[in-house]
């Protein structure tokens, strides 16, 4: 597949380059088609299913609903309870991946961190098991590959920008181009937890760089200021997602001011389901 190109978009009087890696595919795009490289690339008979855990909203479940589709795989992927509004629903990432033949698995709150652990204890020989948000050691071949187009395509700037889930993309993008700065923000939990979460899969470079948030934001609840990020983006000509890219902008528009090229993570999928939250959260 062609690189992905570059947009310009002005914030605040400020110009961004953007690395459209939201272009890829409807569904399979931004830093998930970059984590899940290597699964693209494996041979479609050497796998028979996909194994996965986590939320209703992930991207990361979505565009493996769309590789298993594409591969002839498999799809299993596990959560916590799902409400009976949402599997009603006919849109958003839930609804699309169970098109695409997920098949999903509820599992009781209080059994659920006990029966993942057991996951790679039970598998078979030709299921392979991706991790909550795609955080593996496999995702860095595709980030490598992410770093390779960025610097063949020599945009003129040595400050990078991606949000952070597990901070699996930042992590190794950072490793990847010791000679950028790297900023991200935690969208999940607090920086001690993304710190965590790194340090499970490499140490951290000097020249990643995590921006505090101003405020504590619970991922995926509603906020006035994010609603407006993501209106003022799309404004400026380029679409992102409700979920993470809000709270990156505002951490680089408040603590840094150099031109940044900032990596489109995908994801934009499941906004329909944010601004239908949105919608009527704030017509009350």
């Amino acid at each position: 597949m062609q690189a992905s190109p570059l947009s310009k978009i002005s914030l605040e009087r400020r110009e961004f380059l953007v690395k459209r890696d939201d272009l890829f595919d409807p569904f399979l795009s931004g830093n998930k088609y970059r984590k899940l490289h290597v699964l693209l690339n494996t041979p479609q008979n050497r796998y028979k299913k996909i194994i996965s855990y986590g939320g209703t909203q992930s991207n990361a479940m979505l565009a493996i609903a769309a590789m298993c589709k594409q591969k002839k795989w498999k799809f299993v992927y596990y959560t916590k309870p799902v409400s009976s509004v949402q599997k009603e629903q006919t849109f958003g990432n839930f609804h699309q991946a169970k098109l695409l033949g997920m098949e999903h698995i509820e599992l009781d709150t209080t059994l659920y961190k006990d029966y993942i652990a057991s996951l790679d204890v039970i598998k078979e020989e030709d299921t392979y098991i991706i991790d909550q948000g795609g955080a593996d050691e496999s995702a860095r071949q595709g980030l490598e590959v992410l770093a390779q187009e960025i610097l063949a395509q020599d945009c003129g700037v040595t400050s990078l920008a991606t949000p952070s889930g597990t901070g699996t993309t930042a992590l190794f993008l950072a490793l990847a181009l010791p000679e950028y700065k790297v900023y991200t923000t935690p969208c999940i939990g607090d920086v001690a937890y993304l710190k965590e979460q790194m340090l499970s899969l490499a140490n951290i470079p000097s020249n990643l760089i995590i921006l505090e948030p101003t405020k504590k934001y619970h991922f995926a609840k509603l906020y006035p200021e994010f609603l407006a990020m993501y209106q003022k983006t799309k404004t400026a000509g380029v679409e992102f997602d409700l979920l993470y890219a809000p709270a990156m902008w505002l951490a680089l528009l408040a603590q840094t001011e150099e031109k940044i090229l900032y990596i489109h993570s995908g994801g934009v999928s499941g906004n329909e389901s944010m601004l239908a939250r949105y919608s009527q959260k704030f017509s009350r």
